[in-house]
């Protein structure tokens, strides 16, 4: 597969990524919505439809959608590290992408909704006790967690061009999601679980640049620790994943 032909399927997968992501929590976070309210639940699944379809759309290039997939199947020997800043320079654009689709499917409840000042978390995430050592060891573990059932899943096996083929896994890509929905129910509190740095950073991106109405700061003082935790947990959990038996 060329180099192009990574950059736009990862950038597409990406975008539908952060694009049904970050739309399930503003259905849930703006006003003049019909799942307003919905909840944590309604948050974490969404998210793990939006993994998913665009990890299905993303098939061809390896379905990483993340740059800590990424790193932890570099580090595995399942990709040539060569071809990773490839993954990364797409997976940021298709978040950020994806934030700004976002924006414009809510267009009309971001301009009625009452208090924008607290919209940051639709498009990117923030901790509920800053503390950033321990923000960073949050998202490590969750990140860790998700790219070591990759590099470990029997069902799964990576062509040499980096591909991920699912098998007979009957599944497929409807496991990552349930891998997904896990990790935000069980470790996504502390954090808001962004196990990825393209969806956290491109759609934060996106937040700042968007003509929101009374939005608050994109934070970028936090911006750091969603990028070095999921890089982190990804690299260990690809070397971790050499020293161990498919599970």
């Amino acid at each position: 597969m060329s180099l192009w032909e990574i950059f736009f399927s990862e950038l597409v997968g990406t975008f539908m990524l952060t694009l049904l992501g970050c739309g399930v929590v503003a259905n849930v976070t703006l006003r003049d919505t019909l799942g307003n309210s919905g909840g944590w639940l309604l948050i974490n699944f969404g998210w793990g439809i939006a993994v998913f379809i665009g990890a299905s759309i993303a098939a061809p290039s390896g379905a990483h959608i993340n740059p800590a997939v990424t790193v932890g199947l570099a580090a595995n020997g399942q990709v040539e590290w060569a071809q990773t800043p490839v993954y990364f320079l797409a997976q940021v654009i298709g978040g950020c992408l994806g934030g700004i689709a976002c924006w414009a499917a809510y267009k009309l409840q971001f301009d009625q909704n009452p208090d924008n000042a607290n919209t940051r978390g639709i498009f990117c995430t923030g901790p509920t006790i800053r503390n950033a050592p321990w923000n960073v060891v949050t998202e490590f573990i969750g990140t860790f967690v998700l790219v070591l059932w990759i590099v470990l899943n029997p069902g799964i096996q990576t062509t040499a061009g980096g591909e991920i083929e699912f098998n007979n896994s009957a599944l497929g890509y409807a496991a990552v999601m349930f891998v997904v929905v896990g990790i935000g129910n069980s470790l996504g509190g502390p954090t808001g679980y962004a196990i990825n740095p393209a969806r956290d950073l491109g759609p934060r991106i996106a937040y700042a640049i968007l003509p929101i109405p009374g939005k608050g700061s994109a934070e970028w003082d936090y911006a750091w620790i969603p990028i070095v935790g999921p890089l982190l947990g990804g690299l260990v959990a690809g070397l971790l994943g050499l020293a161990l038996p498919s599970i």
